[in-house]
């Protein structure tokens, strides 16, 4: 029927109309401001460019995803880009950006100076770990790269200082090297406390984490729980055995893991790697106790946890003892006055410390301050 010729036809005439050529007046503003050799190409450009795809693709995004800003690039922004002009010094009116093979020449002028003041010893041996250690260029040469290989080009060869590149971040040589030895030490360390750890049972668990087996070993891991279970399916009876897991570092995290398995020790293993990684930060007041009385319900067990004035002390049953001993809490009382089976005991609790809401949260949903709040919060004490 012709619709889609029509829509085209129609498509293309609203693109003509958005952009439509330089007219006179323009081409000689252009002309005061670009060279011929410039304006041939602003307009090779446009022509390559199809004013369809321009009025379609071309235009300022509305979505949720838009950035909140647009790139002038016709504007000197002093944080990132370095006027050049506006520097100190003589300046050089045919200063420009050095090209790619102008940049891979400087480069590699820069790599004939190293290989000469370095030459390689006569009996060099590439399997001789002192000979490849003193191989160049190295790490010290690419950081030095940086900042002696230079970037601009001007009339009379490269320009060195100052150039067109914005300045880059200082960097202190010596001091990265220096890091790096630090970095290579502490993996040899971590190494060599390996036969701390003869089964490689932390291995797995210190590259996810990045921490150090001295890190690992300071967290006060517990098993609470532990019990045969007895899973029944058509080739018989399967047994196992269930481990749960508190994992703390004294200072306000607190974690709790379960697992299952064929021998107690992997099970047991398995629950403390899962209470290491689920550690959370327990809202902790004045560092010693909770915020208020608190809470927890887990099927038939119910756990309520009461903050206490200072020393006195964990009054409390001996796993709920346990959990506030590795959070770093001092003060606490509980009471479970239902179903104390020990698994859904040490959830609750769990749950409960979770549960706490601090004077901040209050001040915000009454629409008061925080003075105000903690004053009622804590019975008058400030």
């Amino acid at each position: 029927m012709g619709l889609i010729e029509k829509q085209n036809r129609e498509m293309k005439e609203r693109a003509r109309e958005n952009f439509k050529p330089y007219t006179e007046k323009e081409k000689a503003a252009l002309a005061a401001k670009y060279t011929p050799e410039q304006i041939a190409a602003i307009e090779a450009g446009e022509a390559a460019i199809d004013p369809v795809d321009m009025n379609e693709g071309g235009v300022i995004r509305s979505d949720w995803g838009t950035l909140d800003y647009l790139d002038d690039f016709s504007t000197m922004r002093t944080m990132v880009d370095r006027n050049y002009f506006n520097q100190d010094g003589p300046k050089d009116p045919n200063a420009r950006m050095m090209t790619e093979q102008e940049s891979m020449e400087a480069n590699h002028d820069f790599l004939k100076k190293i290989y000469e003041e370095n030459p390689l010893p006569e009996d060099y041996n590439p399997e001789n770990e002192e000979h490849v250690a003193k191989l160049r260029p190295n790490r010290k040469d690419l950081l030095r790269s940086f900042d002696e290989v230079p970037s601009s080009m001007g009339t009379h060869g490269p320009i060195k200082e100052p150039s067109l590149m914005a300045p880059g971040i200082p960097i202190d040589i010596e001091s990265e090297l220096d890091q790096s030895e630090v970095v290579k030490k502490k993996v040899e360390t971590q190494e060599e406390e390996d036969t701390r750890d003869p089964d490689g049972v932390y291995d797995r668990f210190r590259k996810q984490t990045g921490l150090t087996l001295d890190e690992i070993l300071k967290l006060n891991c517990k098993i609470l729980v532990q019990h045969n279970v007895t899973n029944q399916t058509r080739l018989g009876k399967i047994q196992s055995v269930y481990a749960l897991a508190i994992s703390g570092d004294g200072d306000g995290r607190l974690g709790i893991g379960e697992a299952k398995g064929q021998e107690p020790l992997d099970a047991m293993n398995n629950a403390k790697m899962q209470a290491m990684k689920s550690m959370q930060p327990i809202p902790r007041y004045e560092e010693r106790t909770i915020f208020g009385d608190v809470e927890g319900k887990v099927s038939a067990v119910k756990v309520q946890l009461m903050s206490r004035p200072p020393g006195f002390g964990l009054r409390c049953q001996h796993l709920i003892f346990e959990m506030a001993r590795a959070a770093g809490l001092q003060d606490l009382a509980a009471r479970v006055p239902r179903s104390r089976n020990k698994m859904n005991t040490v959830k609750a609790a769990y749950q409960a410390l979770m549960k706490q809401r601090i004077p901040d949260q209050i001040a915000r949903g009454r629409g008061k301050k925080l003075v105000d709040v903690r004053k009622v919060y804590y019975g008058g004490r400030n």
